[in-house]
């Protein structure tokens, strides 16, 4: 089951860059654009569990934690990965979102003196080397322009805000909340605080009609948010905030498979080896403590 989870949050959230960028392409402000998402997500989570009879009541305070999660998790975060769109390419966001792992471990010593596994740091030690090498060429050409220092800041803002919506929701489910009832009241609150950002700024809540921008919310909406998010936080309850939140280093790798069949991605050496050190670091991650030196002893 757990292997499951962690392929479709692989999958799913791997894709969700492109469709990000498609949002980005028209006149629908950025908050409107995070703020629909979120209403749909809320709406369809809202109908499933009534009909279903699934959807919990919880306390008031536990109330308050969802709208912090929200905040952080259906609001926050996509606000900050929206806007480091315009500086920085997408492929380069993933990058960055892959240092949730890193987050998730100090966070969970933080909040809860978690101590990490002991295959947490060199598995995100090889994952990140990975991605560095995967992305060598284009932090090369970047030349850290004052551009892309706000991307990168934006993006790594963003992340940390998605870490501490985890914690969030590891809190959640450490007092027995139902996963699904907590994540639907959680998107309800994110999509007010964007419509709420949305009016302050002074923006129209006009979408555009058309495939492209209705495809990809619907598509962000439902796979994006409803599926992928339930199989994530299901994932960071069975495995732990570290183990869960390393899925985010193969987001690059979905990434690149859609580049390179859509957009002509070139491989290079350097490519090939963040290709195999990352490969290399999911190994190490989720083998048994001191299998894999035993294996070398042998």
């Amino acid at each position: 089951m757990n292997a499951l989870l962690y392929l479709a949050v692989v999958l799913i959230w791997g894709t969700t860059w492109i469709a990000i960028t498609l949002q980005q392409e028209g006149p629908v402000a950025i908050p409107v654009s995070i703020g629909y998402r979120f209403v749909v997500s809320a709406a369809v989570m809202f109908a499933v569990l009534l009909l279903a009879r699934r959807l919990r009541r919880i306390a008031a305070r536990d109330h308050l934690f969802c709208m912090l999660q929200g905040c952080c998790v259906f609001g926050f975060n996509f606000y900050c990965f929206y806007h480091a769109a315009a500086y920085i390419s997408s492929g380069l966001e993933s990058v960055i979102f892959s240092m949730a792992v890193l987050f998730n471990a100090v966070n969970g010593m933080l909040f809860f003196r978690q101590r990490p596994s002991a295959n947490l740091l060199p598995a995100a030690v090889l994952g990140l080397t990975g991605i560095v090498a995967l992305f060598w060429q284009d932090l090369a050409a970047s030349r850290m322009a004052p551009e892309l220092l706000k991307g990168i800041g934006l993006s790594a803002l963003g992340t940390y805000g998605f870490s501490l919506g985890n914690m969030i929701s590891a809190r959640h489910q450490r007092r027995g909340l139902d996963i699904l009832s907590t994540n639907t009241y959680a998107m309800s609150y994110g999509a007010i605080l964007m419509a709420l950002i949305a009016l302050a700024q002074g923006a129209s809540f006009q979408i555009e009609y058309n495939s492209r921008y209705i495809g990809s919310l619907l598509y962000l909406a439902i796979f994006g948010s409803v599926i992928a998010f339930a199989a994530y936080f299901s994932l960071l309850g069975r495995i732990g905030a570290g183990a869960a939140a390393y899925s985010t280093l193969l987001f690059p790798l979905v990434a690149l498979t859609i580049s390179t069949i859509y957009e002509g991605y070139q491989w290079h050496l350097n490519a090939v080896i963040g290709l195999c050190l990352i490969l290399l670091g999911n190994l190490v991650m989720f083998a048994k403590p001191g299998m894999l030196w035993r294996r070398r002893a042998v």
